[in-house]
């Protein structure tokens, strides 16, 4: 019984295998071949102002999205907001508690919440007209310069301001639609940093307080060998639980930016 189990077992391997050649044999040839699509780019003479005008588009476009992050970090309260975050945690010194995932997260959505009338205004008169055709793209690129030259100078320095624009040797401005986006981003974001620096500096002193006073305590009960950083971490969070800091911190900062 095992011999004619194995040799019907055979029988049936060799009948599988001729019965897949004739198939394959029997198949016409372009049911077996596959197509393989074929890419061509053509760079040929632009025989209309539009065609060019087309391409300077998809170029100037490329740029901004280059330029996205560089727009994002130093055009907008991310600057001040991450800042202040680092200082948060440092004077905590719960070392990398939030992560830095968080940190970035939650000052890219609050920087998100504060630009947005700016970003509506820019979408009102430059964006959505320009892509209606209602208006052209220098015309729409003035229209947004508007709201963000005004968000620029609330939150900017005099001081700051006229630095660059003795050091680029022009001539003073005379209205604010006359301050040039060159001059005013830098002047912006070093009065964002000046400003973050001095919030830094007053969230430390809480802070540092409890370590002094720690470190005495340690120290009056000669027990030098232990770090008052273990010590003192825990009433840090306490008095930061306890006043509600991330409430306190982040409505201040809302609060701080004129739109």
């Amino acid at each position: 019984m095992k011999r004619r189990t194995k040799r019907f077992i055979r029988m049936g391997k060799h009948l599988a295998w001729v019965c897949i050649a004739i198939t394959i044999h029997a198949a016409p040839v372009h049911a077996v071949t596959f197509p393989i699509p074929s890419l061509e780019l053509n760079v040929t003479t632009a025989t209309e102002p539009e065609e060019v005008a087309l391409v300077l588009e998809i170029i100037a476009l490329l740029t901004i999205l280059a330029l996205a992050p560089a727009i994002l970090i130093l055009m907008t309260p991310f600057t001040r907001l991450i800042v202040i975050f680092h200082f948060l945690r440092q004077a905590m010194g719960t070392q990398s508690s939030p992560p830095n995932q968080v940190l970035v997260g939650l000052a890219l959505f609050m920087t998100f919440f504060i630009i947005k009338p700016v970003a509506t205004e820019i979408y009102e008169t430059a964006l959505n007209p320009y892509l209606e055709r209602e208006i052209g793209y220098e015309t729409a690129f003035e229209n947004a310069q508007i709201p963000i030259r005004k968000f620029l100078l609330l939150n900017t320095r005099e001081n700051d301001l006229a630095l660059f624009v003795k050091e680029a040797d022009i001539q003073k401005p005379e209205t604010r639609a006359d301050v040039s986006l060159l001059v005013l981003i830098p002047a912006y974001v070093i009065s964002e940093l000046k400003t973050a620096f001095i919030v830094g500096f007053v969230l430390y002193i809480p802070f540092l307080v409890i370590d002094m006073v720690v470190a005495s305590v340690l120290l009056a009960m000669g027990m030098m060998m232990l770090p008052p950083v273990m010590i003192s971490l825990p009433f840090k969070l306490m008095l930061f639980v306890l006043v509600d800091g991330w409430h306190l911190i982040s409505g201040s900062l809302l609060k701080s930016f004129g739109v």
